[in-house]
């Protein structure tokens, strides 16, 4: 991995230690694997931390609130620290498809003005 990923996925989590595991599985098995992927775990009181410590990729950066603040804030303050060119949002719950990081990345690549708006310029 780059110094600077190409891509931060920001993936903010409350009390999900049933579902964790497989959200952080999906990503790490992505066909693109130029990542960081930034667990913010916000405030939970149950063993959600210690399912994300279970692994061990260096591309995962854990953040942790010590009292539940949203999840708005729990992704805000993973965005605050993200390095890479684009932003991917995960929620604790979901599964990602092995390719979808790689296909977002394909279309924004091809698509440089998207999610760009008047008078700014896109990044190079």
């Amino acid at each position: 991995m780059a110094l600077k990923p190409l891509v931060s996925i920001v993936m903010p989590s409350h009390n999900r230690e049933k579902f964790i595991g497989e959200a952080i599985d999906s990503m790490l098995c992505q066909t693109f694997s130029d990542f960081e992927l930034i667990i913010v775990d916000d405030g939970s009181d149950d063993n959600t931390l210690l399912e994300i410590k279970k692994f061990k990729d260096l591309r995962i950066k854990v953040l942790q609130h010590e009292v539940n603040q949203g999840n708005y804030v729990a992704r805000n303050t993973g965005m605050a620290i993200a390095k890479g060119r684009y932003i991917a949002v995960m929620d604790s719950d979901d599964i990602a498809l092995p390719n979808r990081l790689q296909l977002q990345v394909d279309f924004l690549n091809s698509h440089p003005k998207v999610g760009w708006w008047p008078g700014a310029s896109p990044i190079a």
